[in-house]
């Protein structure tokens, strides 16, 4: 199955609410790992297993090798031959398949997207912690940053010198040090801002801006991130995101192209 395939096919499992709290974990760290990596991504048999079961897809079933005819048996009756079909008209059914298939699914995930907006009222999302998975025709080229380039705002956000705004960093979300709602959060939130800190000290660093997932027409607005714009910052070639998510200090977090789901906070339990 293609990366884009399987991402669509996340994405509506994501809208829908038949997962589990694992399941839907494991279904955002494997769309984060695609949209990073797309056919480059590995997956060992046992993650595959489970992510075709999360997302509802049974492989196709292998048909049994033909069976030898016994010796002595009767020939089948005489059929006309099927007349083989060109190499450009099997090209071109092939390529109206593929469309009529792709259709389908962006389809259905557009309107899954819109449905879910609808139920958790996002659609006009002012959350300050959106942010959007930048399609490749979108997203800018990865520029070169100092670290005397910007301040560190909490674990997921930055500012950049002379920006009326911070960034938000995307693809996960990392408690809050400034206005926690528990201690435990306001705790490990303070340990993720400093994480963050080390991380970049000396590091070679990058920093990708990618669009929001906000309404059109709202980007660069209080309706819109809360004015924020949104990137990826990475350490020594590796996102800092995936940093502190594998070390317990965050936790990923997937938006769709216009709309976010319930930001994930599992700290004040």
């Amino acid at each position: 199955m293609e990366p884009e395939d399987l991402k669509s096919r996340i994405e509506i499992a994501l809208a829908g609410d038949r997962l589990s709290q694992w399941q839907r974990h494991f279904l955002v760290d494997i769309h984060v790992r695609l949209q990073k990596y797309g056919s480059n991504t590995r997956l060992t048999d046992k993650q595959r297993a489970k992510l075709l079961e999360a997302i509802g897809y049974a492989p196709p079933m292998s048909q049994a090798p033909p069976q030898p005819r016994p010796i002595g048996s009767r020939s089948s009756p005489w059929r006309p031959r099927r007349r083989r079909r060109s190499p450009l008209a099997r090209e071109a059914r092939y390529l109206a398949r593929r469309f009529v298939r792709t259709f389908g699914i962006a389809l259905a995930v557009i309107v899954g997207g819109l449905i879910y907006s609808y139920l958790t009222g996002t659609r006009h999302m002012p959350s300050s912690s959106g942010w959007a998975v930048g399609s490749p025709e979108t997203e800018t080229t990865t520029t070169p940053l100092t670290r005397s380039q910007f301040t560190i705002t909490d674990g997921d956000t930055i500012r950049l010198s002379g920006a009326a705004k911070g960034t938000r960093l995307v693809g996960f979300n990392a408690p809050e040090s400034i206005e926690p709602r528990c201690a435990s959060e306001g705790d490990l939130g303070r340990r993720a801002k400093a994480r963050l800190k080390e991380l970049v000290a000396t590091a070679k660093l990058e920093l990708k801006m990618v669009p929001c997932s906000c309404p059109p027409g709202t980007e660069g607005t209080d309706k819109c991130n809360y004015g924020r714009s949104c990137g990826s910052l990475f350490a020594d070639g590796r996102d800092v995101g995936d940093v502190l998510v594998s070390e317990g200090l965050a936790v990923p977090f997937v938006c769709f192209s216009t709309s976010c789901p319930p930001t994930p906070r599992p700290w004040c339990r």
